[in-house]
């Protein structure tokens, strides 16, 4: 209709993406472009894994809640999770931080820490190895990282079968718990009672783990040597994230038993990995099985029922029904 456009409250994010990434050059050293976890460039005989990652105050976090450095912490671990379910190993990564001119010079420098911490504990060797600094009005993260392959292919959400087993490595549900802790006892409207409250709070593993999400990086690359088929980072919860493996790979999920309530089911923000491997293949230790891959495209069953995931969409700030 001509003289009417929509606005980005109004999409979703796979709508606004559909209509930029048309648009957008491909380049001739592209191996693998947008659609998945992270891009796969040629670098001459070798091949890198990129993937980046922003963290908006408001959307994506309050500073009444997480401290400078759970904010470092947490933007390693949701930039690493996505090389991992590459089946890559994190190299290095660029960071820009945007930063409010009234922010204190100590929470920049523990937000540091964050990252330092993250890193020493999640991908040992890793590196910052640049980026830039500026002022916003907004506080912002945002990171590009880097991974190797090791003359592997990378694993990708298109290739699972009927038949492959379905696992999962990491913790499932405990963030989405944790958050709704804090909104449920933390967010009165009051700064600095939310802080406090907040405060009190991460003694509960759930909110630690919304926090500071630990994803099993190790476990990426562990499953590519295992021979996955397909993987990705569970970023907006089991059921959500397995339909869009199975979507991207023309099959169906049936969810076990092993996946014990909804909060396993539809917690997001754990950042584990959702991977399928041949009926044959040895499972890699920090993997539990979960389910199966049936004829069935794009259908999630859990317990053999179908299921409608629900989704979390940035842009439109709100939980929905798929």
């Amino acid at each position: 209709m001509s003289g009417v456009t929509r606005v980005l409250a109004e999409m979703t994010e796979a709508e606004a993406l559909a209509a930029i990434l048309p648009i957008l050059p491909r380049g001739t050293r592209t191996l693998l472009g947008p659609g998945d976890d992270a891009a796969v460039l040629a670098f001459g005989d070798a091949r890198a894994v990129i993937s980046t990652d922003t963290m908006i105050e408001g959307p994506d976090f309050r500073r009444d809640w997480a401290t400078p450095f759970d904010l470092g912490w947490k933007i390693v671990a949701v930039n690493l999770a996505d090389i991992a379910a590459m089946g890559a190993t994190p190299t290095g990564a660029v960071l820009a931080l945007a930063a409010p001119g009234d922010m204190p010079l100590d929470d920049v420098v523990e937000l540091s820490r964050g990252i330092a911490a993250a890193i020493a504990d999640l991908a040992p060797g890793f590196g910052i190895i640049g980026g830039d600094l500026a002022t916003s009005p907004t506080l912002t993260l945002a990171m590009t990282v880097f991974g190797e392959l090791d003359g592997r292919a990378p694993v990708q959400r298109s290739g699972a079968r009927a038949g492959d087993i379905v696992a999962h490595a990491g913790r499932r549900g405990t963030s989405a718990r944790g958050l709704a802790r804090l909104f449920a006892e933390a967010d009165s409207g009051n700064p600095a009672a939310d802080r406090a409250a907040a405060a009190q709070l991460r003694t509960d593993v759930n909110v630690f783990a919304h926090l500071r999400p630990e994803p099993p990086i190790e476990a990426g690359r562990a499953a590519a040597e295992a021979g996955a088929t397909a993987m990705l980072d569970v970023s907006d919860g089991l059921a959500q994230d397995a339909q869009r493996l199975a979507r991207a790979s023309g099959v169906g999920i049936d969810f076990s038993e092993s996946v014990r309530d909804e909060w396993e089911l539809h917690g997001g923000e754990d950042h584990g990995l959702l991977a399928t491997f041949p009926p044959d293949a040895a499972i890699p230790n920090a993997f539990s099985v979960v389910g199966i891959a049936t004829p069935e495209s794009g259908v999630i069953r859990w317990r053999g029922d179908v299921i409608h995931p629900r989704r979390w969409e940035a842009l439109a700030g709100e939980r929905q029904g798929d």
